[in-house]
């Protein structure tokens, strides 16, 4: 049996350079995202209806938790964390969708590069936005908080952050698509098996046992790392921007 861990090239050029199945999915959802916002926001209306219903429920339910969350200050980056949360959703749920090889597709966020891009991005998001709340002094004197010698730890913690919450996604959807990937093999195998009883193979093993684990590994999953993806980026960008010893 073989399996291949790696994004799928998609498009290779003879000087060597290739687009894996990461970036052409990536690219797709966002680009679905964007016309998605043109075109449904086009046309609003004092009493909503229809799409714009939708809409402002959404926009609604994440400015209420980003406010909750990270407090009333911080509504400005609702909609930082209200794109990033469905950017990852839909890139976590690419399972469900068929390939261009006709097997199910990969979620971009099961390639490390792209978990560690996203990491990195919030790592930034973070560091800037503390710098810009506590000033260049405070941002070096927060370091040395509350004794000097947690100097080396603090810097240690901030590298390691955008590392283990990429790692974090990454293992979790990966995990997922071994699984199911051998949860498939599994099937085909009992299908096979049973050839010789029925005549033929058993159709239920490959086509309807497999949509209960799917139901989770491509649903369920998807949505919950994207949601503890955004909850602890939230949790790192309110502790960077509040100055030590003020309350809110």
């Amino acid at each position: 049996m073989e399996m291949n861990l790696g994004p799928r090239v998609i498009f290779l050029f003879p000087n060597g350079f290739y687009i894996t199945e990461t970036v052409v999915w990536a690219v797709i959802v966002a680009i679905c995202m964007i016309l998605w916002a043109v075109l449904s926001t086009r046309r609003m209306e004092k009493v909503p209806r229809g799409v714009q219903i939708v809409n402002e429920l959404i926009v609604e339910t994440v400015y209420n938790f980003v406010k909750n969350t990270m407090g009333p200050h911080c509504k400005a980056f609702a909609p930082y964390i209200g794109t990033l949360f469905f950017f990852l959703l839909i890139n976590n749920a690419l399972g469900m969708l068929p390939g261009a090889d006709g097997k199910p597709s990969r979620a971009s966020t099961a390639d490390m590069n792209f978990t560690f891009a996203m990491g990195v991005l919030v790592f930034f998001l973070i560091q800037i936005n503390s710098i810009r709340s506590k000033g260049g002094l405070g941002y070096i004197k927060h370091f040395a908080e509350p004794l000097p010698f947690m100097v080396p730890l603090k810097i240690l913690e901030e590298i390691t952050f955008p590392i283990s919450l990429s790692f974090r996604i990454f293992g979790n959807i990966l995990a997922g698509v071994i699984i199911m990937d051998l949860f498939f093999h599994l099937m085909h195998f009992v299908s096979e098996s049973l050839l010789g009883a029925f005549g033929e193979r058993v159709p239920v093993f490959q086509a309807v046992v497999p949509l209960f684990p799917n139901a989770f590994f491509d649903m369920f999953e998807p949505f919950l790392q994207a949601f503890v993806f955004c909850m602890l980026t939230m949790s790192f960008i309110s502790r960077g921007i509040t100055v030590h010893g003020e309350h809110e």
